[in-house]
């Protein structure tokens, strides 16, 4: 039936469907026949032969060619999906923006669709796999062959070179307990733009769990005493932190044994007064789960920081606190048969007492200690000052919540600081009344706080230390 002028392409069904009816009408043969050939019934054998009588090949073309589907995207929110992400997500995994999407804007897409969307655009994931990026590299190396435009050529070539590879670190075994093992971390990293933290992370071996998360300037003791603090009061007492060994943890040689810059033998110490392990590592596939967390949060966290619109570190803080959760509901595993070995959580005066920096001073000249560029002057409880002889030994203990207090020959006191300037002349000024001041507390003395045990402790670190490459 040369009917239309174009030359109409069948598919194989569609072709053979016209050959068989062409043959039927052409034979005049047996209509049932061809309708078991079809699979249809002789009704419809009969609105075959009508439409091959009227329109020819052409009438074998199923209606549907050439049609948008009636479930496909709508082709503007399509394109306001695509600009969104180049404009203001080009970071952001497919993943992650799929839950944007649904969070923001409750479109809901699925991560298929929008990588085939960009993928098209030659967009892809920043977690995408080796061989995807090699696929890609392969399409857009073709093009630049074939294209005459130096333009064009410019921007296949800028795409290529954006296309970098990621290595995956190996895998080890998972722990059995929750609690077991905690392996912690700091990553530095541009986490809101134009500022570098680092992020001191906490992860849980067994179930993934994100047990603690804190950003300072550097990698510091505040920032691991403040993960140990979210660990403490959230689970408990953890039976062992796993480190990587070319971080702050690494015993630093010093030649003064008393530093209170040494953040190792602080940590180690509040661990060995809690009863938790410390192990330190190299190797790889012993730091993969926290090494690959560090990515995921790299990969995130950045993102979800900007939406909220946070611009400074203490606001960054508060919002993990939220984050963690929603984090760990997207990440942790759920596993019911997990069985917690955290012990019970030390009262909150333990953990302030024990997250504490130690720092060996003497008293000088004028019965007071120096620290931190301030003059102190040692109180008892209800304020009375307390004058010691020059030269006397004596360890100032800055505990968690920010107390300042020193252990003189194991009495414990509180230090007070020496304003630069009296805001009293007691030659000129008529005498004011005395206000009775208000009666500190005082932390009992407790034996993480002996100058003895935190000197004994120091010397065996410093024994196991020397000369041992651990």
């Amino acid at each position: 039936g040369g009917y239309g002028m174009r030359k109409v392409e069948l598919t194989m069904n569609e072709q053979n469907k016209y050959l068989i009816i062409k043959k039927l009408v052409e034979s005049n043969g047996n209509k049932k026949r061809a309708a078991i050939k079809l699979g249809c019934s002789i009704r419809t054998v009969d609105r075959l032969i009508l439409k091959y009588k009227n329109q020819g090949k052409r009438g074998f073309v199923h209606g549907n060619r050439g049609r948008t589907p009636s479930v496909a995207f709508p082709l503007d929110i399509k394109n306001k999906i695509i600009r969104l992400y180049l404009d203001e997500y080009p970071d952001a995994n497919f993943t992650h923006f799929c839950e944007i999407l649904r969070e923001d804007l409750n479109i809901r897409v699925s991560d298929t669709s929008l990588n085939k969307w960009l993928r098209d655009e030659c967009i892809i994931s920043p977690k995408a796999r080796k061989k995807t990026k090699k696929q890609l590299k392969m399409l857009l190396r073709s093009r630049l062959e074939a294209s005459p435009s130096k333009k064009v050529q410019n921007d296949i070539k800028e795409t290529l070179a954006l296309i970098d590879e990621k290595d995956a670190h190996p895998r080890r075994p998972r722990c059995k307990y929750m609690g077991e093992m905690i392996q912690m971390d700091a990553s530095s990293h541009e986490w809101i733009s134009g500022q570098i933290w680092y992020l001191h992370l906490a992860v849980d071996d067994a179930s993934g769990e994100v047990v603690g998360a804190y950003f300072d300037r550097q990698e510091t003791l505040k920032g691991y005493y403040n993960v140990f603090y979210q660990i403490l009061t959230n689970y408990g007492i953890p039976a062992m932190f796993y480190t990587d060994r070319r971080t702050i943890f690494e015993y630093k040689r010093k030649i003064n044994a008393f530093d209170d810059d040494d953040t190792f033998t602080q940590f180690s110490y509040a661990c060995h007064n809690l009863g938790v392990d410390i192990k330190t590592t190299s190797i790889a596939q012993a730091k993969g789960r926290i090494e690959r967390l560090n990515q995921t949060f790299q990969s995130r966290l950045p993102i979800e920081l900007r939406r909220a619109h946070i611009t400074d570190i203490e606001s960054a803080n508060e919002f993990l606190r939220s984050y963690l959760k929603k984090f760990n509901d997207r990440f942790a595993l759920r596993l019911n048969t997990t069985k917690s070995v955290f012990e019970t959580q030390p009262s909150i005066e333990k953990i302030n007492c024990t997250l504490a920096v130690l720092s060996p001073r003497k008293i000088d000249a004028g019965h007071s200690i120096h620290f931190h560029n301030k003059i102190y002057i040692p109180h008892r409880p209800n304020g009375t000052p307390i004058f010691l002889k020059n030269g006397t030994d004596c360890m100032v203990i800055e505990s968690f919540d920010a107390n300042l207090y020193v252990n003189v020959l194991d009495q414990i006191y509180v230090m007070q600081e020496v304003p630069e300037r009296s805001s009293h002349s007691a030659e000129f000024d008529a005498p004011a009344k005395q206000k009775k001041p208000p009666k500190k507390y005082v932390p009992p003395m407790d034996h993480p706080w002996k100058r003895a045990s935190y000197l004994n402790y120091l010397a065996k670190q410093k024994h196991r230390n020397f000369g041992a490459n651990v």
